[in-house]
């Protein structure tokens, strides 16, 4: 059975920054493509950030590239997300997903509250 369990959020001030994990079980991981992805309040869905299985390549969206990071270490079954320079509309719930962008049947962790207020 495949589970993510994502930790890492939490309260931080506009400008502040976090690390979120998302460890991974059930499924050849260091085989998949990994996505962040997130929702704010009374939104749907955005796409956040995506890593080949290998780590070579990563993509971003628009709204947080040059900003956040992903990273992994398929030695732990562990993607990472680094959140800098955080934004008040950063605020959402934060999800890892198994596979690429486009994965139709994704699997997602409970996801983790990130919150950006001053």
């Amino acid at each position: 059975e495949v589970q993510l369990v994502e930790s890492g959020g939490g309260l931080v001030q506009p400008g502040g920054s976090l690390r979120l994990s998302c460890a991974a079980s059930g499924f050849v991981f260091a085989g998949t493509d990994m996505t962040w992805v997130r929702q704010a309040p009374g939104k749907g869905l955005e796409w956040v950030s995506s890593v080949s299985s290998g780590g070579k390549f990563t993509f971003y969206a628009d709204s947080v590239k040059d900003r956040f990071t992903i990273s992994r270490d398929n030695a732990k079954n562990t993607v990472y997300l680094q959140l800098n320079s955080l934004k008040t509309e950063d605020t959402a719930m934060y999800y890892c997903q198994n596979g690429p962008r486009d994965n139709s049947h994704p699997v997602r962790g409970q996801g983790t509250q990130v919150t950006v207020s001053s």
